[in-house]
C-alpha cells in the first residue's frame, strides 16, 4: 500500500469521511496531512513538489445574483474539471469555501504552471469567461521551507494573479534578495542537482551566500577562486569520493582551516571513522536535521572567523617582527637564528612538544617590542645613555602587549616575549623575576639571545668568537643570573 492510501485510510478510520460532500474531492483535513507527510519527504529525499491554490473569480457575486445552487453547481464543476486534468499522483482538495488546493509531487514550479494552465484554460472554456479562476503556485523548498510559509507563497502568488486582472496563473516570486554583507559564504558539493538544490534553498532561507559544485575537482577549482567560510560535501559521489575531496583540502595549506561537514546516507563507523581521518570536522547523515545542521553550520563559521582573524593578526605581527629586523643591519637573520637554536636546545633539555613550539615562536618574536625604539638608539655606535637605555628596555613590554590579542595562540611564546630579559638573580626586566619565578622557555631564550648577540658585529662593537660568548655565558651562570645547566647544553651543542 502506498503512503497516500495509508494516509487516507488512518484518517477514514480515525476522522470519518475524507472527501468534501459537495465536490467530491479530499477535504480541508487529509489534504493537510498529504501536505506534511510531502514536506518530510522532500526532506529525506531532496527532491521537489508544488502547490497550486486555485480560487473561483467573483464566486459571491454569482451566488447573489443566480443563487447558492448555482454557485455550489459551479464549484461541482469545476472539482471535476481539476480532477480530470490532474495525473494520478497529484491531490487535489476542496481547501476552503471557494478555494480549491493541488499538490504536485516530484513537479517544480514551471512544471506546475504547465498543469495548472490546462485546468485554467478548461474552465474557462467551459463557462465561456462567464466564470473563471485564478491560480496562485510555489514550489517546496525554492519558494519555502515549511508547509505554512509554502501556502503562505501560494497565497501571495494568488493575490499577484487577482491583481493582475483575474484568470491568471501565477508563480510566487523567488527571493532574490542578495546576501548580506558579511553573510558567509558556503560550498556545497553534491553530484545529486536535488539535493544542492534543496540545500541551497535550506542556506539562502538563512541568509547565507551559497555557491554549488557537482563533483570534486569542480570543489577544488572553486575553492581556489575563492575565500569560504565552511564546505558542505556528500560522500558518495563518482571519480572523487568526499573523503578524498577532505584530504585534498585539509592537505592545502591556503584552504585548510575551511571547515567541512559531510553529509552521507553512509551511518557506520567506519565510515565516520574515516571521515575524521580525513580531516572532517564534523559528520552528518542525510537528512540532516534542520536546526542541528543550523546549529553546527554556525559554530563552524564562528570558529573559521576566528582563526581567520588570528591569522590575520599573526601575519601583521610577523611581519612587524622582520620589520624590526630590517631597521637594524646588525642584527639580520638574528630572530631566525634564536628561534632554530633555542629549538634544538629545548629538546636537548627534554622540553615538551608545546615548549619547543613556544620557543620557535617565541625566537621569532622576542623582539617585536624595537619597532618602538628610534633608530638612533638601534644603531647607536657607542654606549646608550642611562635615558637611552630606559627606552631600550621597554621593547619587551611594548612586545608582549603587541603579541597580546595573539595570547591563545602564543601560549608560551608570549611568556618569552616579555620574560627573555630576566636574570635568576632579579636585576633583569621587565618584571625582575627571581628563580623559579622565570620559565624555562624563557631562560634558554635568554641564554641563546646573548649569545647571538655576542658572536654577532654590533654597532658598538665587532663579533667575539664562539669560545670567548661561551665563558662569558659561563660566567653569567656562576653568578646565578643565568641558567648554568642551559649554558652547558648549548656549549655541548656548540662543541658537537
Amino acid at each position: 500500500m502506498d503512503t497516500q492510501a495509508e494516509l487516507r485510510q488512518l484518517y477514514e478510520d480515525t476522522v470519518g469521511n475524507v472527501t468534501d460532500g459537495l465536490t467530491g474531492v479530499y477535504s480541508h483535513g487529509i489534504f493537510q496531512a498529504f501536505l506534511t507527510e510531502e514536506c518530510n519527504r522532500c526532506n529525506r529525499y531532496g527532491e521537489v513538489f508544488s502547490l497550486a491554490l486555485i480560487d473561483v473569480d467573483f464566486l459571491g457575486k454569482l451566488n447573489t445574483q443566480k443563487g447558492p445552487l448555482e454557485g455550489d453547481q459551479a464549484l461541482k464543476k469545476i472539482a471535476e474539471i481539476v480532477t480530470a486534468c490532474k495525473r494520478s499522483v497529484d491531490i487535489a482538495s476542496r481547501f476552503s469555501d471557494d478555494l480549491f488546493a493541488v499538490l504536485y509531487p516530484k513537479t517544480n514550479a514551471k512544471e506546475a504552471f504547465q498543469a495548472a494552465e490546462r485546468i485554467r484554460t478548461t474552465v474557462d472554456k467551459h463557462f465561456h469567461s462567464a466564470l473563471t479562476i485564478s491560480i496562485g503556485i510555489a514550489a517546496y523548498p525554492e519558494h519555502a521551507l515549511t508547509k505554512e510559509s509554502l501556502v503562505a507563497a501560494a497565497q501571495q502568488a494568488l493575490r499577484e494573479a487577482k491583481l493582475r486582472g483575474h484568470n491568471k496563473t501565477v508563480i510566487c516570486p523567488k527571493n532574490e534578495t542578495q546576501p548580506l554583507k558579511d553573510a558567509a559564504k558556503i560550498l556545497i558539493v553534491d553530484d545529486d542537482d536535488r539535493n544542492l538544490k534543496l540545500l541551497e534553498a535550506l542556506l539562502r532561507s538563512h541568509e547565507y551566500e551559497v555557491i554549488k559544485a557537482s563533483n570534486g575537482e569542480e570543489a577544488l577549482s572553486v575553492l581556489r577562486q575563492a575565500d569560504f567560510d565552511l564546505i558542505l560535501s556528500d560522500v558518495m559521489m563518482p571519480c572523487m569520493d568526499g573523503f578524498e575531496l577532505c584530504r585534498r583540502i585539509k592537505q592545502n595549506s591556503s584552504i585548510r582551516m575551511v571547515p567541512v561537514i559531510m553529509l552521507t546516507a553512509l551511518d557506520d563507523v567506519a565510515s565516520k571513522v574515516k571521515a575524521i581521518e580525513a580531516g572532517a570536522d564534523d559528520f552528518m547523515n542525510k537528512p540532516p536535521n534542520k536546526m542541528e545542521l543550523f546549529a553546527r553550520i554556525k559554530s563552524l563559521v564562528n570558529l573559521k572567523r576566528t582563526n581567520s582573524k588570528m591569522t590575520s593578526i599573526s601575519n601583521v605581527i610577523f611581519s612587524l617582527a622582520n620589520t624590526v629586523e630590517a631597521k637594524d643591519g646588525y642584527t639580520q637573520g638574528h630572530i631566525e637564528r634564536v628561534s632554530n637554536l633555542s629549538v634544538c636546545i629545548g629538546r636537548r633539555t627534554g622540553l615538551t612538544v608545546s615548549e619547543i613550539e613556544a620557543l620557535k615562536l617565541g625566537g621569532a618574536l622576542h623582539d617585536i617590542g624595537k619597532i618602538a625604539v628610534p633608530d638612533q638608539i638601534l644603531n647607536k655606535p657607542g654606549p646608550l645613555s642611562p635615558e637611552e637605555w630606559e627606552i631600550m628596555k621597554k621593547h619587551t613590554d611594548i612586545g608582549f602587549k603587541i603579541c597580546l590579542p595573539l595570547k591563545d595562540n602564543l601560549g608560551m611564546a608570549l611568556n618569552i616575549v616579555r620574560h627573555h630579559h630576566e636574570k635568576l638573580d632579579g636585576t633583569g626586566y621587565p618584571d625582575g623575576l627571581k628563580g623559579d619565578q622565570i620559565s624555562m622557555v624563557a631562560r634558554i631564550m635568554a641564554v641563546v639571545d646573548i649569545y647571538d648577540a655576542l658572536i654577532t658585529d654590533r654597532p658598538y662593537r665587532k663579533a667575539m668568537s664562539r669560545a670567548d660568548a661561551i665563558r662569558i655565558l659561563e660566567e653569567e651562570g656562576q653568578k646565578g643570573k643565568l641558567d648554568a645547566d642551559v649554558v652547558g647544553h648549548l656549549k655541548t651543542f656548540i662543541a658537537s
